[in-house]
């Protein structure tokens, strides 16, 4: 396996099923990338399937951090309202947002899954630590311009492989997948 290419893929976070995809695994933490993962980049709002997700992972026992490039205030504000802790300005794929996450939640490697939407962050990023990694394809198509160059980079190196498929007529939170 290369470096930039990821464990799973994934359509959205509501279809990685919390017990099968995460706990079997033996993956207790969850280090969350933000934008266009679980907050649109469009209306910055986080989908319902995807806050429903998060609180039953929680309920479940996965502690999370989130981890994110963004620096603005918005994603305090969105850590706050989750009641997450956050590593923002995290310059991934570089390894110390990496740890400092890991030390938030009490996390190690081994225990520790990454899950976010780009190749050259969050894969990359926990690959480097030899840590495993979920892409998700993103929430949705705007995005930042060095983002959407670095998208080309991933279509080429994803190719023809698409996302796992949900399971038929809910996700894998078992709840009606719902756009809003």
């Amino acid at each position: 396996m290369t470096f930039l290419e990821p464990d799973r893929y994934f359509s959205r976070l509501s279809h990685v099923d919390i017990e099968r995809d995460i706990l079997a695994l033996g993956f207790r933490h969850v280090l969350l990338d933000v934008d266009n993962t679980i907050l649109t980049r469009d209306t910055h709002e986080v989908p319902r399937d995807v806050g429903v997700w998060l609180g039953r992972a929680r309920d479940a026992g996965i502690a999370f951090c989130l981890v994110s490039n963004n620096w603005h205030h918005g994603v305090y504000e969105l850590a706050g309202r989750l009641e997450l802790p956050i590593v923002a300005k995290a310059v991934k794929p570089l390894p110390p947002a990496f740890m400092y996450a890991m030390h938030k939640i009490q996390a190690n490697r081994k225990n520790t899954l990454v899950i976010g939407d780009q190749l050259v962050t969050d894969v990359l990023g926990a690959h480097a630590l030899g840590m495993k990694a979920y892409l998700l394809a993103p929430l949705v198509e705007q995005d930042l311009p060095h983002t959407l160059l670095l998208r080309n980079l991933e279509r080429v190196i994803m190719g023809e492989r698409k996302p796992e498929k949900a399971p038929t007529g809910a996700n894998a939170s078992g709840m009606e997948e719902r756009h809003e």
